[in-house]
């Protein structure tokens, strides 16, 4: 067997080499390279130095839509967490139908977030029109609106990996802490909440990553009104890129800083949460 592994490795390997090569990685050095050009295509590309990031800082939306998608970040990674293992401890009780509530919480994470975006947008109107306002003609309705969205389509995603991970610790450690008379809060904050560390590093990591690349859901919430109050990363690079003429190299360079941003928020939420797993 090691010896046909040994032989044929090539034949299973290079084909998927080559589509990491030309579908990931030409791409991305070609980008970098294009936020320093000002081009309408890929083939009049002109070299323009820093310019691009340049313009990209001095764009009040640009700064604008950091701030807000960093808010949005911190109060949907807390509400999407707490919600979502509050949950999945309730249904690893020994409760009636409780796979029946999995599949139903889970479910919504299975929509398209384009087709979110426009139902909800349907309701929250047709709540808001009867005080004579729309999501899109108030900030905090539209902050708020993108919370509650992305909250009900991804706790449940979230719940899962929580149901994992509770599912996972051996159950005569409780036993044992019973046993040792301590309280339900003293288990859960003491032996609980520490043992379920891995999952935690693995659901902070998503809903962060997830909050600073929504897209989607942005465009058919709100659309970034009212004046782009509630346009977000990927929206705003989105609108510069196809929205301005000319602007094709800003809109680049704003992807090159969205994705170092991006990373190095993940690289650091796992090092701080992968520190305490190590502790434990």
């Amino acid at each position: 067997m090691e010896k046909a592994v040994k032989k044929y490795w090539p034949i299973f390997l290079v084909p998927t080499m080559a589509a990491f090569l030309i579908g990931f990685i030409i791409p991305f050095i070609e980008g970098i390279y294009l936020s320093f050009c000002k081009f309408t295509t890929i083939k009049d590309a002109k070299f323009v130095g820093i310019q691009n990031y340049i313009e990209a800082f001095k764009d009040s939306n640009f700064i604008g839509s950091f701030k807000f998608t960093t808010l949005f970040a911190i109060v949907s990674l807390v509400l999407i967490n707490v919600l979502a293992f509050l949950i999945a401890l309730a249904l690893t009780q020994n409760i009636k139908g409780k796979n029946i509530f999995r599949t139903v919480f889970f479910m919504p994470n299975l929509i398209g977030g384009i087709v979110l975006g426009y139902v909800w947008q349907l309701i929250f109107d047709g709540i808001f029109v009867k005080f004579d306002t729309a999501l899109k003609l108030n900030e905090t309705l539209g902050f708020w609106g993108l919370v509650i969205l992305v909250g009900w389509q991804q706790i449940g995603y979230m719940m899962i990996v929580y149901i994992a991970g509770l599912q996972a610790i051996p159950g005569d450690i409780q036993e044992a802490a019973m046993i040792d008379g301590a309280t339900r809060m003293q288990r859960l904050f003491k032996i609980t909440i520490p043992n379920m560390m891995p999952s935690i590093t693995i659901c902070t990591f998503l809903t962060i990553t997830n909050s600073f690349k929504l897209f989607d859901q942005n465009l058919a919430l709100t659309g970034g009104e009212p004046l782009h109050k509630t346009e977000m990363f990927a929206l705003n690079i989105y609108n510069t890129f196809y929205g301005r003429v000319g602007a094709e190299g800003v809109g680049q360079a704003k992807a090159v800083v969205f994705f170092i941003i991006v990373v190095g928020i993940g690289l650091l939420q796992l090092k701080l949460t992968r520190d305490k797993e190590v502790q434990q």
